[in-house]
């Protein structure tokens, strides 16, 4: 009934201003490190067939009969290494994000555009914050993944679920996605300035791992573009840095399963690099808009602990673009450039 309600609102002509939505997704997270409240997450993540494409009769059996009763203890171990007052990393740094695009947003356009953040798993959900904006007259909607590499099991569940989440709505806003924008300039330029500032910070320039979460190699094989726009990214912020072919590498972490994902993985790296004689690095992970589990306890933990075992000497995290001033003003370029004829219609907006 809830979203024959929102949609309800949102055919009274007149009853409020119509309005641009722009409609924030990231991944998700648990809403406590606890071991219910992370089955549940790895419940919705891992059933999504975006995520995991094995036929059901194989996977189901496996994810209620040994991944979902023992995955979330280990899991919970690793989000209560980083958990913050707010909540997850996660959850914190996409709020901020969220809110600080909101308010540049604000400043352009005035009332004229609302923001909202959801979370493809866990919440906020996407159907919630879709009904949030269905509430708030939004008749024009821009859905923003916090992704900006395109992968059919991120940006695709995003889209999936958007639409899902439009299918009651009587009268249906125009919609706009964006796919990814791995090569966006002020993304780029932003990437490397976060670089920039952590060498002067740390001190010294050491050799920089390009670290991706990975995906089943199967994916690419079968037309997904995350591979080649990976590689993409990293080429771009190799040549805004300068460096040579000798002052990097690029790898694949996250791997889950049996199955052969995108190589070289990033644990097979780190021992390539401790034989050649590296002893400190520098890790970047692009893949992720905000710092998360992936990247602060799996990298900056995990891998730096394995590297050290391996000879090295330090392992450093690049932290992700996060809430930062830039990172918000780099996603506003974006969000503008894609409701380009939108904000020059209507009263709303003037």
């Amino acid at each position: 009934m809830a979203y024959y309600r929102a949609a309800a609102q949102a055919d009274t002509a007149g009853a409020v201003p119509a309005r641009i939505g722009v409609l924030v997704v990231n991944l998700g997270t648990p809403d406590s490190p606890s071991y219910f409240a992370v089955q549940r997450y790895l419940r919705e993540f891992l059933g999504d067939r975006r995520v995991i494409d094995t036929s059901r009769l194989i996977w189901l059996p496996l994810l209620y009969g040994v991944v979902l009763p023992f995955r979330p203890i280990r899991t919970v171990r690793k989000y209560r290494k980083i958990w913050m007052r707010g909540g997850s990393p996660l959850a914190v740094y996409s709020k901020g994000l969220a809110a600080k695009i909101g308010a540049l947003l604000n400043d352009s356009f005035g009332d004229g555009v609302r923001v909202a953040l959801a979370m493809t798993y866990g919440n906020p959900s996407i159907a919630a914050a879709v009904r949030s904006l269905a509430e708030q007259g939004v008749r024009k909607l821009l859905v923003l993944p916090l992704y900006p590499q395109y992968c059919s099991s991120t940006t695709g569940s995003v889209f999936d679920r958007t639409s899902a989440a439009l299918q009651r709505w009587r009268w249906l806003p125009e919609t706009r996605f964006i796919n990814d924008y791995y090569d966006d300039a002020g993304y780029i330029d932003a990437l490397a300035e976060k670089i920039r500032r952590h060498w002067a910070e740390v001190g010294e320039r050491s050799h920089l791992l390009f670290s991706y979460h990975g995906i089943p190699a199967v994916y690419v094989a079968e037309g997904d573009p995350y591979q080649q726009q990976a590689e993409a990214t990293t080429r771009l912020v190799v040549s805004r840095l300068g460096l040579t072919r000798e002052e990097w590498s690029h790898c694949y972490q996250s791997r889950f399963g049996s199955v052969v994902w995108l190589q070289p993985y990033t644990e097979d790296t780190l021992k390539v690099l401790a034989q050649r004689g590296i002893a400190k690095l520098t890790v970047v992970s692009p893949s992720f808009a905000v710092d998360c589990l992936e990247t602060l306890e799996e990298v900056a933990i995990e891998y730096r602990d394995k590297f050290l075992s391996l000879g090295g000497e330090r392992l450093t995290l690049v932290p992700a673009l996060n809430e930062d001033d830039a990172h918000a003003q780099v996603l506003v370029s974006i969000v503008k450039s894609h409701i380009q004829g939108w904000t020059e219609q209507g009263p709303a907006l003037v």
